[in-house]
């Protein structure tokens, strides 16, 4: 061990105003910034959140106010302070943070001013502010006893205690604005949009439980990406890392042919897309940190679109999964990495064959009788295409003719068809998903599907079939699979 009393010292303090703009750097948006303030007020125990603003161009004011247990001066010194938690300290399950630097990094990030206004039960308020500027002027780790307006005194006031954080000066969102202009309104709008839809997400299983966030007073609705509660909806059982510390559960979302378009649009989520919405979703908790990313383990391809896997992990964990002071990036533990792989392949697996086939759960019903689909995929000198069904019953009821010049001609107008297939255009708005796929047969005549259901049934009973037989035959043929209301059954 080092006999440290043998040898000089020096202080090498950090440099306040450029160790401020450094902090300034770490990679918040708006949305993660405010995200960040919300846990601090969680960690206080609070039920309810107000998150506002006053639209003031260069000057607009952003604040965050909650009901928790509050802080008294001293508190609020201690919870200004850079690096104010050891992160390595042990906490109480209940805590979101880790390094003590959230409240302080976050607000930097968007602001050149903050303060903190905060009363504790049967106390008066107490505040303390951040300024960037009077750092640069005094050289020194220095607070300020400000308030930007005597108003947000009486908001908290109102409480019987609670915390609000304010930001002014918001020079990373605010900067070359003009009151008066509707570009820079409009702006300001979208980023103030975004929160709402990010907060919506990274704390819906807290506002599920009964977390009452309110943006500009009106209460936000949770979005749950897992949909649980919608038909058709499936889930697998979870598993179980690290102890049981860690767990994981793997959930398809059901076919788009089985939503409302309302239905349809809620499950494309604050990213607008399905596909930016597949993969893992990492909780600590309850908190989301990572949402919709397959952690380097697969890339995102439409056709996992229905996959989405959470992962939960308690708060002790963060430095195996290397969380982020953002609390936006986790990377599992290599020790995991076979197992959480294995279970996500699963998953997946199951999810491309729920979006390949939309009669699935049909399909499992009558399991007994083999599936036609109307196309299959196909590989031709390592190359994907696809082929339509010569077994489809009524592909092979067209090719069933004994002319065989006709029967050359069907076959190839099928060849040009599969040919000619628009694959490319297909696979963009897949994955745009500006517009949901239409299923067969919606939204036109559905008189050609009931008359070849009714046909076939007949042919199936004459030909010695039970009712039972025949029902179960044709419910396995695309795309009468989707429209079993109109067998007719004697």
């Amino acid at each position: 061990m080092i006999d440290y009393s043998k040898y000089k010292t020096s202080q090498a303090s950090p440099e306040a105003s450029s160790m401020i703009e450094n902090l300034r750097a770490i990679g918040y948006s708006t949305e993660t910034a405010i995200a960040d303030i919300i846990d601090n007020s969680i960690s206080a125990l609070s039920k309810n959140i107000w998150i506002d603003y006053e639209w003031k161009g260069p000057e607009t004011i952003i604040s965050i106010m909650d009901d928790g247990f509050g802080m008294n001066s001293k508190e609020i010194i201690d919870a200004m302070r850079p690096g104010s938690k050891n992160p390595n300290a042990i906490r109480e399950l209940s805590d979101l943070g880790r390094f003590g630097l959230g409240l302080k990094t976050a607000s930097f990030s968007q602001c050149r001013k903050f303060s903190v206004i905060s009363k504790r039960e049967k106390e008066y308020p107490s505040f303390w502010c951040w300024d960037i500027d009077y750092v640069n002027i005094v050289k020194d780790w220095s607070l300020l006893e400000f308030c930007p307006d005597d108003h947000f005194l009486t908001k908290i006031s109102g409480l019987n205690s609670g915390t609000i954080v304010i930001w002014w000066e918001l020079d990373r969102i605010t900067k070359d604005t003009s009151t008066d202009s509707e570009e820079s309104i409009d702006k300001f709008l979208t980023i103030m949009e975004n929160v709402k839809k990010h907060i919506a997400m990274v704390f819906h299983r807290f506002i599920s439980e009964g977390l009452n966030i309110y943006f500009r007073d009106k209460r936000i609705e949770g979005w749950d990406p897992f949909m649980i509660g919608y038909e058709g909806l499936q889930t697998k059982p979870e598993v179980k890392l690290n102890s049981g510390k860690v767990s994981i559960k793997g959930y398809i979302l059901p076919h788009r042919s089985k939503l409302s378009e309302k239905e349809y649009n809620y499950g494309k989520g604050p990213k607008d897309s399905w596909t930016a919405h597949q993969g893992f979703y990492v909780y600590r908790n309850k908190r989301m940190l990572v949402a919709g990313d397959w952690l380097g383990y697969f890339k995102k391809e439409v056709h996992y679109d229905l996959c989405r896997i959470s992962i939960d992990l308690p708060n002790n964990n963060d430095s195996d999964w290397q969380i982020d002071i953002k609390k936006s990036v986790a990377r599992p533990p290599l020790k995991f990495k076979e197992q959480i792989n294995a279970v996500a392949k699963d998953v997946r697996v199951q999810a491309l064959e729920v979006y390949r086939f939309k009669g699935k759960v049909i399909r499992k019903r009558h399991s007994s009788e083999e599936y036609y689909p109307v196309w299959q995929e196909m590989i031709r000198h390592g190359k994907r295409f696809y082929k339509i069904n010569r077994d489809h019953p009524i592909v092979k009821s067209c090719l069933d003719i004994d002319n065989g010049e006709k029967k050359h001609d069907v076959e190839l107008l099928l060849q040009f068809i599969e040919e000619t297939i628009p694959v490319p255009i297909i696979t963009l708005n897949e994955n745009q998903n500006e517009i949901p796929h239409i299923q067969p047969f919606e939204g036109t005549s559905h008189n050609p599907v009931k008359e070849t259901m009714n046909k076939m049934y007949d042919n199936l009973i004459i030909n010695g079939k039970t009712p039972q037989e025949a029902t179960a035959i044709i419910l396995n043929i695309e795309p009468f699979n989707l429209y079993p209301e109109y067998i007719t059954l004697q």
